[in-house]
C-alpha cells in the first residue's frame, strides 16, 4: 500500500508541475493534479478488466483469443 500511495503522490506532483508550467496558474495546476490522477485511476481499472478478459480468451486456446499471442 505504501508503494501505491507514494506513486499516487508522485503522479499528482508531476501532473501539477506540467499543468503549472503550461498554464502559469496555481489554480489550474492544482485542479489538474487532483482531477487527472482520479480519472486515470478509473481508466486503469477498466484497462485491467479488458486485459483480464483477453487473458481468459487466450487461456481457452487458439480459437478463443482476441489478440494474437
Amino acid at each position: 500500500m505504501a508503494k501505491t500511495m507514494t506513486f499516487a503522490i508522485l503522479h499528482m506532483m508531476v501532473a501539477f508541475g506540467v499543468a503549472y508550467l503550461l498554464s502559469g496558474s496555481l489554480l489550474v495546476g492544482g485542479a489538474i493534479a487532483l482531477v487527472e490522477p482520479a480519472i486515470n485511476t478509473v481508466v486503469y481499472f477498466f484497462h485491467e478488466k479488458v486485459w483480464e478478459r483477453i487473458r481468459q480468451h487466450r487461456a481457452q486456446g487458439p480459437h478463443g483469443g482476441l489478440l494474437p499471442a
